[in-house]
């Protein structure tokens, strides 16, 4: 029997009898050892570039308050501090308190002079 004709739509790449087995490519200085890293892959960590005045957030206050439906506030810290509250005299209470607790805030107050 013959081989079926190719469709003319179709490009199959022609099979080898013979296939190789892949090796590491060798290495630029021709020491044969095999690449570790990407090129373009940094090896180590380098310093944040987008240091600006040394401030940071520490507390957050999320306040989802859409049309028609109940508000939501969330006070979070990093103190630890995580308040929950849903409703609009409740989410107006939290969000007094987390401004009492921002500057209230161990994080954010003078630690020095307090006794140990």
């Amino acid at each position: 029997m013959s081989t079926p004709p190719r469709s003319a739509l179709k490009s199959l790449p022609a099979t080898t009898t013979n296939p190789g087995i892949a090796e590491p490519a060798p290495a630029g200085s021709g020491s044969g050892a095999p690449k570790v890293v990407a090129e373009g892959v940094p090896t180590a960590v380098r310093s944040d570039q987008h240091t600006g005045d040394g401030r940071y957030p520490i507390a957050w206050l999320t306040i989802t308050a859409p049309r028609g439906a109940v508000p939501t506030v969330t006070s979070v810290c990093e103190c630890g501090r995580n308040r929950f509250a849903a409703g609009h005299h409740k989410a107006l209470a939290l969000i007094e308190d987390h401004t009492y607790h921002r500057t209230h805030c161990p994080l954010r107050t003078d630690q020095e002079g307090i006794a140990a």
